[in-house]
């Protein structure tokens, strides 16, 4: 019997996640996973999140940071981590006020109501941590509320534990852009803007009116590139077949690495964006020559940090150590 004969077929898998160019590559095909025949679903991320966290859908899936620790605290072993991070924002950008509001001034912050769109959300996490270990703002000294950003109806997706003296009132019937417009709330923490930021109608603002220049001196002084999103296995297709988690790492590493190398392309260049590939050497002297680092050691200062964040907002119910998060079978590779 030949060598062919003897092959296993291929594991069918599906993978669910956001549309980005670093994975593009691995979506289309021209990056395979060992071992597997892919099929891979493009779906907006709080549909992959809310699908996948209620009925664990497909096998592979983008998930948020935040509930993936949240669970992974509260001893559910259903789902794996690997440290693919498909996305990734600096989230001082992301905290907006009225144009007549505290711009530039983070401090006067403590003691307003600050609107969220969910306590779990992983944006949300970091821009709290910034607002107590940065701006010296108490998170029990603000008064918390919960609503969807543009959209009524919006609810908590985890069971959610609180540190002492939080409260949340939780606002179903409203939305945080006319809460704010309102006057009913002060700010908002959000992953992503609100209609009145996006319309450029000038009645809401970024908190800081030069984001980027706050973000980059962030991350010289802390070495922290804010995590959103990891990669998850479900642990039954895991289980089965333990060289997947490998597989996967390796196949999403080189799908980002061609993404990265089409940004560097100033001969044609694939991004509409005007100096794309000269704005990617500057990024390389703040970043280094991996913009957008995969792997455990790369980022352990990020999920440290993150970890601390959710330990302390109550997230976590247990306190979780970066290599708790991931299995044995990607914290190392061969070398020859």
């Amino acid at each position: 019997m030949s060598a062919m004969a003897n092959q296993r077929p291929n594991v069918p898998l599906t993978l669910a996640i956001n549309d980005s160019d670093q994975v593009r590559d691995l979506v289309s095909g021209r990056v395979a996973v060992d071992g597997v025949d892919l099929t891979c679903l493009l779906y907006p991320v709080e549909e992959i999140f809310f699908r996948f966290t209620k009925f664990r859908e497909w096998e592979v899936s983008e998930m948020s940071l935040g509930k993936f620790t949240a669970l992974r605290s509260r001893g559910d072993t259903s789902i794996i981590g690997l440290p693919v991070f498909p996305s990734r924002s600096f989230r001082h950008s992301g905290i907006f006020v009225r144009a007549d509001g505290p711009v530039d001034d983070p401090a006067a912050l403590a003691g307003a109501r600050i609107g969220i769109p969910e306590w779990t959300v992983t944006a949300t996490v970091y821009q709290r941590g910034l607002l107590e270990h940065e701006y010296g703002i108490p998170l029990h000294e603000v008064s918390w509320v919960q609503a969807g950003i543009n959209s009524p109806g919006r609810v908590e997706t985890l069971p959610v534990g609180l540190p002492l003296g939080v409260e949340i009132d939780q606002r179903p019937d409203a939305t945080l852009n006319d809460l704010l417009l309102a006057g009913e709330i002060d700010a908002m923490l959000v992953p992503h803007p609100p209609r009145s930021f996006e319309d450029r109608s000038g009645e809401i603002v970024q908190l800081f009116s030069e984001p980027r220049r706050v973000e980059r001196e962030y991350f010289q002084r802390t070495g922290v590139f804010p995590i959103m999103h990891l990669i998850v296995l479900r642990a039954d297709a895991f289980a089965a077949h333990p060289w997947i988690a490998m597989n996967f790492l390796k196949a999403f590493g080189e799908a980002k690495d061609r993404s990265l190398s089409r940004l560097r392309d100033a001969t044609a260049p694939h991004f509409p964006l005007p100096w794309g590939p000269e704005r990617a050497k500057e990024d390389e002297q703040i970043f280094g020559a991996d913009l957008w680092p995969y792997g455990i050691e790369a980022n352990r200062t990020t999920l440290e940090t993150f970890l601390g964040f959710a330990l302390e907002q109550g997230l976590l119910e247990r306190e979780l150590a970066v290599d708790d998060l991931f299995p044995d079978e990607v914290r190392e590779a061969f070398r020859i």
